[in-house]
């Protein structure tokens, strides 16, 4: 039986693509029953303040360069949006003076233009913002060199290089965007051998850092979130870090403020991620089968999925 087409992009694959059943149990979900879903390998954290939740975030780059030696380098794989976290980071590096000179980080994704990554002076630009909020506030005597920073490019081939030269990632964070990716690993379109279904999940997990077309919702979303909802601004094609790099992580951390995704999307992947509901409309609902996965809230902007007329 073919799916049911997205309300959203017809000729796309996307949440809305999914049984009923599904959506009306994870809309219906409340909070405390968010928080029981946690099980071996996936773990619900609640966050009472937002000052805490983007600690706790800060923390994670700090516990993992930390473990980071010259003969055994850590890296953290880190995202843009959230972003609060960043100067955090770089503040409680300088204030404790820790070493990372060893450390290692991975971007996560960046924009294509043309069939090359902007450049880092791009307002829009992924490593200037990474530069800017964290890496080029390290004291210098501090921070790692650039050679332990990677970026991911149109040639993906030095970026997945990277990911194979003994360095451990001990985690890899992320947020929520409204399409359900992580990074940019977005839905596919409906075509092809798509069609008729989204590509099954252990054909999706193969997929590397690689080129992507962006989903219609995922650009009207960059535009809310970092162009002021102008969707001119917005490129249609990114670079994004792949589940084969992914499941390269020891630790998949995504973090929930209620800025990006919205209430119906932070029950959903939770419900599904917990009860092993893979499916590749939903990108994020794949880390169901990641060893350890950790969704991080923060209490005030888990919402609710009543009707309310604004």
């Amino acid at each position: 039986m073919t799916a049911k087409q997205s309300v959203i992009a017809s000729d796309w694959w996307d949440y809305t693509t999914l049984d009923q059943e599904l959506i009306d149990e994870a809309a219906a979900l409340s909070p405390a029953e968010m928080l029981a879903l946690s099980r071996p390998g996936f773990q619900v954290v609640f966050y009472d303040t937002l000052e805490d939740f983007y600690l706790a975030e800060a923390l994670e780059y700090l516990e993992a360069w930390k473990q980071s030696t010259d003969d055994n380098p850590v890296g953290v794989c880190g995202p843009i949006g959230p972003t609060e976290q960043l100067p955090l980071v770089a503040r409680m590096i300088n204030s404790l003076g820790l070493d990372v000179r060893s450390g290692h980080f991975w971007g996560m994704d960046e924009w294509i233009v043309d069939g090359t990554e902007v450049p880092a002076n791009h307002p829009l630009s992924f490593e200037k913002c990474d530069r800017e909020m964290l890496l080029d506030r390290i004291d210098a005597k501090l921070r790692m060199p650039d050679t332990n920073l990677h970026f991911p490019k149109a040639d993906v081939k030095p970026y997945r290089e990277s990911w194979d030269t003994g360095v451990r990632c001990a985690v890899m964070q992320g947020g929520q965007g409204d399409v359900k990716h992580w990074a940019f690993n977005d839905p596919v379109r409906r075509e092809g051998e798509w069609k008729d279904a989204p590509p099954p999940p252990e054909g999706y997990r193969k997929l590397a850092t690689r080129v992507v077309e962006l989903h219609p919702l995922t650009i009207a979303q960059n535009a809310r979130t970092s162009g002021g909802g102008n969707i001119s601004l917005v490129p249609t094609a990114a670079v994004t870090v792949g589940p084969v790099e992914t499941w390269q992580a020891e630790k998949v951390s995504i973090w929930h403020a209620g800025a990006h995704d919205n209430p119906f999307g932070q029950r959903l992947t939770c419900l599904m991620v917990a009860k092993g509901i893979a499916n590749s409309a939903v990108p994020m609902s794949l880390l169901a089968d990641h060893p350890n996965v950790q969704f991080n809230y923060y209490r005030g902007g888990i919402g609710t999925c009543s009707v309310e007329m604004h």
